[in-house]
């Protein structure tokens, strides 16, 4: 199959079987686009329409984003995971409003110097909202072309470079932007990771890995290598009115930017950590069971430790970093998912 049948057949298939009626698709605004595509980074269609929503409720265009409270957009991006892509979406309104006059770049090397926007990314934005022909290569384009031309390297940059001729030469000049949601379509519904859907695919018949009967064996299999574990211990002090001690991460990192509960390592003495660090004389209480979170290159074991604040010991004083938090009134403040489901237990021990 030609690049031209490829696009054709693909097309056709899309017209009777793709999701148009997702949130993102029904409009061209830039800044709609944009923020779905940034959202739907490694996370599926599924979990991002609710926050997607909630998201343009509170922040509309890209001036309500730029101008608003970072504490707030990382609170409506609680338990969507990869924080770095709210932080980086907050940092690039601020540049569109001071640097593009509020208006989205159309150019796609001014897209590119965006934070938090690649290459795939930014012909993505632009296809959909502008029309303009850019290839793509996300996850879902990467496997279906992949399978297409049995091109058996593993996931990588051996793979991309392998792949961006390819998605390229298949990109056609028309109907660029249904062509780049069909791919992804195809890829997210018939052409998936397991147990790919080949009988009714549009391009089974100029498959080669569907020819080989093959068609899960592309691409390659990442290296399969052991995660460490990290373990460490989360202080939920408590103090006499029931609030509970949070402090601010820093910006950069795991949990850049979030709430949590202070940390201190497991074989370390929390009341004199407390003391020391936080200014508060503590008592413990029973620890909890256990609490594991993996991230992409480690699992992390979380110790939570219920205590509260000894009243001789005086009262932490909030600070830029520190906060006593309401569990009765919650404030809308950025909550890594293992945080905000531990403040719920607390709340329903009370």
């Amino acid at each position: 199959m030609n690049p031209e049948s490829f696009s054709t057949g693909l097309l056709a298939w899309y017209d009777r079987h793709g999701r148009k009626d997702l949130p993102w698709t029904q409009s061209r605004d830039p800044y709609r686009v944009w923020v779905s595509e940034i959202m739907l980074q490694q996370t599926q269609v599924a979990t991002v329409i609710p926050y997607y929503e909630r998201f343009l409720a509170r922040f509309p265009d890209v001036a309500a984003l730029a101008h608003a409270d970072l504490d707030e957009v990382l609170h409506l991006w609680t338990g969507l995971g990869y924080y770095a892509r709210a932080r980086n979406l907050k940092r690039a309104a601020e540049t569109i409003v001071t640097e593009h006059a509020g208006r989205f770049p159309t150019d796609i090397e001014q897209v590119r110097a965006l934070p938090g926007i690649g290459r795939s990314t930014a012909g993505a934005i632009l296809a959909f909202a502008f029309d303009q022909h850019h290839a793509i290569l996300d996850g879902n384009v990467k496997r279906v072309l992949a399978r297409y031309h049995a091109v058996a390297a593993r996931p990588g940059a051996t793979l991309d470079k392998a792949l961006w001729p390819l998605a390229e030469a298949h990109t056609p000049a028309a109907r660029c932007a249904e062509y780049t949601q069909a791919i992804m379509d195809l890829g997210a519904t018939l052409c998936r990771r397991g147990r790919p859907q080949c009988a009714d695919c549009p391009l089974a018949s100029g498959c080669a890995a569907f020819a080989q009967g093959t068609p899960e064996a592309y691409p390659a299999a990442r290296a399969r290598r052991a995660l460490p574990t990290k373990h460490v211990v989360m202080l939920m002090i408590r103090d006499g009115a029931g609030r509970v001690l949070l402090q601010q991460r820093p910006p950069a990192g795991i949990w850049g930017g979030l709430w949590g509960f202070p940390e201190c390592a497991v074989d370390s003495d929390a009341r004199k950590f407390s003391r020391e660090q936080l200014g508060l004389n503590i008592e413990l209480e029973p620890s909890w069971p256990s609490l594991p979170h993996t991230f992409s290159h480690f699992h992390l074991a979380i110790t939570p430790q219920p205590a509260r604040v000894v009243e001789a010991g005086g009262q932490a004083m909030e600070n830029n970093g520190t906060v006593w938090y309401r569990l009765d009134a919650p404030d809308a403040r950025g909550l890594a998912a293992p945080v905000q489901r531990l403040l719920q237990q607390l709340q329903g021990a009370r």
